[in-house]
């Protein structure tokens, strides 16, 4: 496993890394789950408050509470739970960040967290607040690093200019190559790297059934996979394809695998390990699914 420094500083993190999201099974389950992915090589885990309304982060804090100081724990804060369950709203002022994080690190039972997102954004939010609150949790030492989760570039193109964000997670794959028109060689020359999510498009560019997916409809969705499935017809070596191509971009730095079970830990670092043949894999991709660039958010 290749290991990444997470903007300027001294947190590493591996290239594939864990999104913990789907982890819904038993507890004893999933923290197995989480411990194998620990020993072999992945130190970088991915929650939020909101998943399964904190319940993900307790287990998270339960998994790795032993190993704590050899792993990388990422949670993300602004989407505030309403008191009546019902729902919940966007939240990214500074007074409520500053007591969230006091949720979170009692949820994952420690006294910093390495990684702390803000869960979206938008150009209407007090920014200047926002920031603020993240500065103010490093000086305390309570959160090491903070960043941003989102795919809208003007947001993103914001916190580049006006803070010290360390990471952008979004949205990226062959799918959806949006990011390299807008974002990538932004991040890149300041030296803020993308965490990939959605690497496989719900399961699309795996073994799922084509459907529409943002503007693509789902015969042009069908076709591409047709073309993908003449390139590399077997599933193992297509898998390892699709994560190698996310990878392949200067500007990533790691892409975050919701991983569910056992299997598919083992296919996602199978995936990870397997040399790419191929001399033009990745050029053969590239016509294979046409980029687009973002239409809203600009």
């Amino acid at each position: 496993m290749n290991y990444i420094s997470l903007g300027k500083s001294n947190i590493q993190i591996s290239e594939v890394s864990f999104g913990t999201m789907s982890l819904k099974g038993a507890k004893s389950h999933d923290k197995g789950l989480v411990r194998k992915a620990f020993d072999s090589g992945i130190n970088y885990f991915d929650t939020a408050d909101l998943y399964d309304k904190g319940e993900n982060e307790k287990l998270i804090g339960e998994a790795l509470k032993e190993i704590r100081s050899k792993v990388v724990i990422g949670t993300k804060v602004g989407n505030q739970l309403r008191a009546d369950g019902s729902g919940w709203d966007w939240n990214p002022r500074k007074s409520y960040i500053l007591s969230a994080v006091d949720e979170s690190l009692r949820r994952l039972q420690t006294d910093y967290i390495d990684y702390y997102q803000l869960h979206g954004g938008t150009l209407e939010d007090p920014m200047d607040e926002t920031i603020e609150a993240f500065e103010r949790l490093k000086e305390q030492g309570k959160i090491r690093e903070y960043g941003i989760s989102s795919i809208r570039p003007n947001v993103i193109r914001e916190y580049v200019k006006r803070s010290n964000i360390a990471g952008v997670m979004m949205q990226y794959s062959l799918l959806d190559r949006r990011p390299e028109e807008a974002c990538f060689d932004l991040l890149q020359q300041a030296g803020i790297p993308v965490l990939v999510r959605g690497g496989y498009a719900k399961g699309i560019l795996l073994d799922k059934a084509p459907q529409s997916f943002l503007s693509w409809s789902v015969k042009e969705v069908e076709q591409m996979m047709e073309g993908l499935k003449e390139l590399v017809p077997a599933l193992d070596i297509r898998r390892s394809w699709v994560l190698h191509f996310a990878l392949a971009h200067p500007a990533v730095g790691s892409v975050v695998s919701g991983i569910r079970t056992p299997d598919q830990l083992a296919e996602t670092l199978e995936a990870y390990m397997k040399e790419i043949p191929q001399e033009n894999w990745y050029q053969d991709l590239n016509q294979t699914f046409p980029a687009k660039t973002y239409q809203d958010h600009r």
